[in-house]
C-alpha cells in the first residue's frame, strides 16, 4: 500500500489488501492463531469442540444414506487444529473415514504451510477456488471464516446514501470518508433488497457470494453447510468493524497488515438469502445450546474422570470459555444450512 501519490479505495477493497496482499497481507505472512498469536478459535480452546464437530459430521453422512465417496470441506482452516482432531475421531469410523474425501479451502500460502506441518495425511487436498470441488455430496464446515472476508459499509444520511473508502496519502498518514452512492443500481446488481428499513448496511460481496456458491452447490449434489461465527439475528444491522492485534483491539488504519480486520456476521441477511434461493432450509441456534445438545458436558465428564485436581479445573475452564453466555457461548450462533427436505437436527 506504499505509493507516491494521494489515491482513495473502497473500504472492502482496503481489508482485502490489509489482509491478502501478497507481500505485506496479515494472512500471508504470519500465524495469528493460539496464544502467542493475536486471537484464539474455538478449536484452540478445546479439543472437545471439534470432537463435537466430528459427531454432529458423521451423523449428517448417516443421514445422507452414507454415501460411498462424499466431500468433506473445511473453509479456511486456521492452523489445522481442527481438522487434525477432527481427523483424530474420524478414525474411529472407519466406514466414513475410507468415504470421506477431505478437502481445505485455502488461500494463504502460509497458512497452507503450516496446516500441512500440522496435518499428516496424504489424502487432504488443498484448493483455492470452491470450483475445483467434484460433483458428490459435501459436508461445508466454516468456523469462524465468514467474518475473514471483506465487508462493505454504507450510511444513508438525509436519505440519501454513501459508502465509506479509505484515503491513502503519500505520506502515508489514512482515514476514512464517504462518498455518494447510488443504493438503488447496486441493489439490482446484486438482485438483493439490502437497504430496507436500515439507516447503516455492511455487506459482503464475497461472503455472500460463498454462500449462494456454497448453496447451490449443496442443491444440486446434496449435503450441508456448518457456520460457526459470531454475529447477531436483529434486522437492523450495525458497526461492528473491527482490528485486533495481540488479543486486543488495534487501529484498523494504523498497523495495516499487522492486524486481523474482522466484522460480526448479520445472520438475519444470511437468512433472508437462503430464502431468495429457494429450495433449502436453515436453523440458527448459540454455539453454548449447540455444544450443550451435542453432548460436550457429557464429554468434559469423561475426560476429567482420571485426572488430578489442576488437570480437572483446566478441562472445566475450557468448557466454561466455549459455552458460558458471557464469554463464546452467546457471541457466537451456529448456523446449518441443507436442502428444503433434509429432516437432520442434531444440535438445533
Amino acid at each position: 500500500m506504499n505509493s507516491k501519490k494521494n489515491y482513495s479505495l473502497p473500504l472492502d477493497k482496503f481489508i482485502n489488501l490489509s489482509l491478502y496482499d501478497e507481500k505485506n497481507g496479515y494472512y500471508m505472512k504470519k500465524n495469528p492463531f493460539g496464544k502467542d498469536g493475536d486471537f484464539i478459535t474455538a478449536p484452540n480452546v478445546s479439543r472437545m469442540f471439534s470432537e463435537m464437530i466430528a459427531i454432529w459430521v458423521v451423523g449428517l453422512w448417516e443421514n445422507l444414506g452414507s454415501p460411498k465417496k462424499f466431500n468433506l470441506v473445511e473453509l479456511g482452516a486456521g492452523n489445522g487444529s481442527m481438522m487434525r482432531i477432527l481427523i483424530e475421531s474420524f478414525r474411529s469410523f472407519p466406514k466414513f473415514f475410507d468415504a470421506c474425501n477431505i478437502i481445505i479451502h485455502e488461500k494463504s500460502p502460509k497458512m497452507i504451510k503450516i496446516q500441512k506441518k500440522e496435518l499428516k495425511l496424504k489424502k487432504i487436498i488443498w484448493i483455492s477456488e470452491l470450483k475445483k470441488i467434484k460433483k458428490k455430496p459435501t459436508i461445508f464446515i466454516a468456523n469462524e471464516f465468514f467474518d475473514s472476508i471483506a465487508i462493505k459499509q454504507f450510511i444513508k444520511d438525509k436519505n440519501l446514501w454513501f459508502e465509506r473508502h479509505v484515503k491513502i496519502e503519500k505520506n502515508k498518514s489514512r482515514f476514512f470518508f464517504n462518498k455518494k452512492f447510488n443504493m438503488k443500481k447496486f441493489e439490482k446488481k446484486i438482485n438483493f433488497n439490502i437497504s430496507k428499513n436500515q439507516n447503516f448496511i455492511e455487506y459482503s460481496l464475497s461472503g455472500l457470494k460463498y454462500l449462494k456458491d456454497i448453496t447451490k452447490f449443496i442443491k444440486k449434489n446434496n449435503g450441508g453447510v456448518l457456520i460457526i461465527d459470531y454475529g447477531y439475528f436483529e434486522k437492523k444491522m450495525k458497526n461492528t468493524l473491527r482490528a485486533i492485534s495481540n488479543h486486543e483491539y488495534s487501529s484498523i488504519l494504523k498497523h495495516v497488515g499487522k492486524s486481523d480486520i474482522t466484522h460480526d456476521i448479520n445472520f438475519f441477511i444470511f437468512k433472508k438469502l437462503i430464502k431468495q434461493l429457494g429450495g433449502l432450509k436453515d436453523m440458527v441456534t448459540t454455539q453454548r445450546d449447540f455444544l450443550i445438545k451435542m453432548g460436550i458436558k457429557k464429554r468434559a465428564e469423561i475426560i476429567s474422570k482420571n485426572q488430578n485436581f489442576s488437570g480437572k479445573a483446566d478441562i472445566y475452564y475450557r468448557l466454561r470459555k466455549l459455552i458460558d453466555e458471557n464469554q463464546m457461548g452467546k457471541v457466537f450462533k451456529v448456523m446449518f444450512v441443507k436442502r428444503q427436505e433434509n429432516n437432520y437436527k442434531l444440535g438445533f
